[in-house]
């Protein structure tokens, strides 16, 4: 057949979709929901793979120039904050935003109805109706069969029927919009990363102590980014075990406004400080050393064995002086910023000295860990090496700098918010119900007698509403033999 017959039969031709309408329907497609989804957790594989923000260097040594060029291209060494991630974040809220308008504008029809309708045929076909004879006529029952109703239910009405009546009753009409609460808690997390993303930034600073600071480098790309306020770090500690490795390190920090001091504030290893929504970590420390290492004084204290006689010397990194008390002569070799002795215990920070006895002897290698000044002693004792004098590092005074990861992360607040309206969207979904009840009341003619019907169903948890049904009917079964 036809157009025109189908015209003139009275048929209207189908009208194709509008370019806005499919543009509609292609964001509320569950298609794209899927898309989006399995391509949002491929990719955020590769980032876990990949190390994110590292040096370029280790990047080019790990993956070859090829690879480099090519991850470099496609953002995948700062993937999460790259144009097509972002992309596909904002693609997902309007899949999100779509699908939910999409079916709350048939959804709204029954949440927000004044009146809500009903169908008594539908609740008569129920499987799990309950009917019983009650021994009254219809309109004795209806004061208590409404008030053992209102008392359960928060919505219900009173419908007069040709032979009787109709009580309807809902409650947690509202509870359908839990799966929205669900889609709002996720477009709060979505849009804490993409604020995060945009206005965000992760950089690092190292201030020496004393020193004060307003300017850090970012990250990703080693570009000065200027802060809203400077740093001073007025004191760093370090303390460290026996094998010599860090066991904390802690740096005093003042923030200044404008030059004037704002508040200090020690910090540690996960234990930041937090100013005008940016974050500065504990991350790592540094000694710091002129650019002619060799040029600084150590206190070396030499120790009679004898006697027990001590005495200072200043020295420099291959400098030789005489020994007290003419024992020969010591050279300061070296400086080791690790040592592990005889392969089994790291002594950390160690001094190289070379002694030569006043005797014809052949020069003896020192070790003289910083952390440790007392195991030249116990060398000695133990007899592994041979001398008049016991050697050690004194006060070492060091100055230190702190490395210090700043971030600011402004989607934090709609991260936590997101969270919280989650928690409160699932508690609806799950744990709540939309529930109907109806309650019909025919009469039986000449008996004086009434056929009840109790029916009633949920939208989830339908077992319980099945009990809450057997609940009323003997409620209501035992409401109607009192007012017989």
């Amino acid at each position: 057949m036809t157009t025109e017959n189908q015209n003139s039969a009275g048929m209207k031709p189908e009208k194709s979709p509008g370019f806005f309408d499919r543009i509609w329907n292609f964001f509320a497609s569950i298609r794209l929901t899927v898309a989006l989804l399995l391509t949002l957790a491929g990719t955020s594989i590769i980032g876990t793979l990949v190390p994110q923000n590292e040096d370029p260097a280790s990047y080019f040594k790990a993956y070859g120039e090829f690879l480099y060029r090519l991850f470099y291209a496609l953002d995948i060494f700062d993937m999460y904050r790259s144009w097509w991630f972002q992309f596909l974040l904002l693609m997902l809220v309007l899949n999100i935003l779509v699908c939910s308008a999409d079916r709350l504008i048939s959804t709204g029809k029954i949440i927000f109805a004044k009146k809500p309708k009903y169908s008594l045929s539908r609740f008569q076909k129920r499987p799990d109706a309950k009917t019983f004879t009650a021994p009254a006529p219809p309109e004795n029952l209806l004061d208590p069969f409404d008030k053992i109703v209102a008392s359960k239910f928060g919505y219900r009405r009173v419908e007069k029927t040709e032979n009787g009546y109709t009580i309807f009753a809902e409650k947690g009409r509202k509870s359908r919009l839990g799966v929205y609460v669900v889609h709002l808690s996720v477009l709060l997390l979505l849009a804490g990363g993409l604020t995060g993303s945009f206005f965000g930034f992760e950089g690092y600073v190292n201030i020496p102590e004393g020193d004060t600071v307003s300017q850090i480098r970012l990250r990703n790309t080693n570009q000065p980014l200027d802060l809203p306020f400077s740093v001073r770090c007025d004191d760093f500690s370090v303390s460290f075990y026996n094998t010599g490795a860090p066991e904390e390190f802690r740096s005093t920090l003042t923030i200044f406004e404008n030059e004037n001091p704002v508040f200090t504030e020690d910090i540690i290893v996960n234990d930041p400080l937090r100013y005008r929504g940016i974050n500065l970590f504990q991350s790592s420390y540094g000694e710091m050393r002129s650019r002619d290492a060799d040029s600084e004084e150590v206190v070396i204290n030499f120790t009679s064995v004898e006697s027990g006689m001590s005495y200072t010397r200043k020295m420099k990194i291959r400098e030789t002086i005489d020994m007290p008390e003419g024992q020969g002569t010591f050279k300061l070799d070296r400086f080791i910023p690790s040592y592990t002795f005889m392969d089994m215990m790291n002594l950390g920070q160690v001094f190289i000295g070379v002694l030569t006895p006043a005797e014809a002897a052949k020069p003896v290698e020192v070790i003289l860990p910083v952390q440790h000044p007392d195991f030249d002693k116990m060398i000695v004792r133990r007899g592994l090496r041979q001398g008049n004098f016991f050697i050690s590092v004194g006060d070492v005074q060091k100055r230190y700098y702190t490395g210090l990861q700043v971030t600011k992360d402004p989607g934090v607040p709609l991260v936590y918010l997101g969270f919280l309206v989650m928690i409160g969207g699932i508690f609806i979904t799950f744990l709540m119900s939309h529930q109907q009840v109806c309650v019909s009341v025919e009469g039986m003619g000449k008996e004086k007698n009434s056929r009840v019907l109790v029916s009633g169903f949920a939208d989830r948890n339908r077992l319980g509403m099945t009990r809450k049904v057997e609940d009323l009917h003997a409620q209501l079964v035992e409401a109607a033999q009192k007012t017989a």
